[in-house]
């Protein structure tokens, strides 16, 4: 699913996945060599705070300036091409599930517009808007929408191109995270919350099979947890952030002033995922439950949350591999395992940019 897609490409066309959120930008690019997929590009930069505030373009030309440089810097080889595929924030994409009567998806456009703007703030204008056909239960057709605002969309294509790149393609974080994260042979019935912990807030997402059908977002973040520390022990930001890195929060010790700090937001971590797992349980009557819980981000590496919301949760809980849908053969990622989590949504967009593109090398 994805906004803004040219149809009309060659199987010629390469394309690269381009992560873009409020502190940070990461491009990605795959090829294949053979059968078996080749990391060819990546690289990740910081944007300042308040160059992008919730999506939100602050500052055009600084941000357009920091996206070629990383283009430009990522390796171990340049990245051959200047058509991209770009992030949009989950916090300013609608995603929700509708049914309709059952149609042929020629003539459904239309039908699942009306639909769309029944279920979301805006009206229909103000937004571009997409949609997947999904399952058909008792004669109804249920349908995956995202719709986002033309500001956000239009603003981001704005800044890509003021960097020198052809956007080809925007998707919305959860979808390209899924496809990264979850097995492509996951049985259908396989249910999955992602919880995505990022410098800011932090992203739920509940996918059946690697569908998302269900996306929220609480202010919990890997800054506040830097912020906490740093006041428990009276030090810099800095300093927490490298204490938090070194030592994280391994809960096993209870009397860790680190741990004790921190324990009030992971208690109210750990009781929202219970609740977004309650109401999803709730919206199927009951009838579906989750069978894992994948923890994606930067924050996801903090040593020991793993195994706290295991043991808080009595719940799998795991680190998600953006490459288990890859085909490495032999060769071992060239992204170390901490940092490979902090690329899922730009490994997710080139991914999708293969499948949906047909691109080849």
């Amino acid at each position: 699913m994805g906004f803004w897609n040219k149809k009309i490409i060659n199987f010629e066309d390469r394309f690269f996945g381009l992560d873009l959120s409020d502190l940070s930008v990461k491009v990605f690019q795959m090829e294949k060599n053979g059968k078996v997929d080749k990391i060819r590009s990546f690289c990740s930069l910081d944007i300042p705070e308040g160059y992008i505030e919730d999506g939100r373009m602050i500052n055009k030309e600084k941000v357009a300036e920091i996206i070629r440089d990383a283009v430009k810097k990522a390796g171990p080889e340049k990245i051959n091409t200047r058509k991209v595929i770009c992030s949009i924030p989950e916090s300013k994409a609608f995603l929700r599930i509708i049914s309709v009567p059952k149609i042929e998806k020629k003539e459904a456009g239309e039908a699942i517009k009306w639909e769309i703007e029944a279920n979301i703030p805006l009206s229909v204008d103000q937004v571009y808007f997409d949609w997947q056909f999904l399952e058909e239960i008792e004669g109804k057709q249920n349908v995956l929408t995202v719709a986002v605002s033309r500001e956000i969309i239009d603003d981001t294509v704005s800044v890509l191109e003021g960097a020198g790149l052809e956007v080809y393609g925007m998707e919305i974080e959860s979808v390209a995270s899924a496809r990264s994260l979850i097995a492509q042979n996951s049985p259908e019935e396989g249910n999955f919350l992602m919880v995505d912990l990022g410098e800011k807030k932090t992203s739920f997402i509940i996918t059946e099979g690697n569908i998302p059908y269900f996306t929220s977002s609480i202010p919990f973040s890997s800054q506040g947890i830097t912020d906490v520390i740093s006041k428990s022990l009276g030090v810099e930001k800095k300093e927490a952030e490298k204490i938090k890195i070194s030592q994280g929060i391994e809960h096993s010790f209870e009397n860790s002033s680190i741990f004790n700090s921190v324990k009030p937001l992971l208690e109210n971590l750990s009781g929202e995922i219970e609740k977004t797992v309650d109401f999803y349980k709730s919206m199927s009557g009951e009838k579906k439950d989750i069978q894992k819980i994948i923890m994606c981000g930067g924050g996801s590496n903090l040593k020991g949350m793993a195994s706290y919301l295991t043991t808080r949760l009595s719940r799998e809980v795991v680190i998600g591999d953006p490459w288990t849908n890859f085909d490495l053969g032999n060769n071992l990622p060239p992204i170390n395992k901490e940092s490979s989590i902090r690329y899922s949504t730009a490994v997710g967009l080139a991914l999708g940019a293969q499948k949906d593109y047909g691109t080849e090398n």
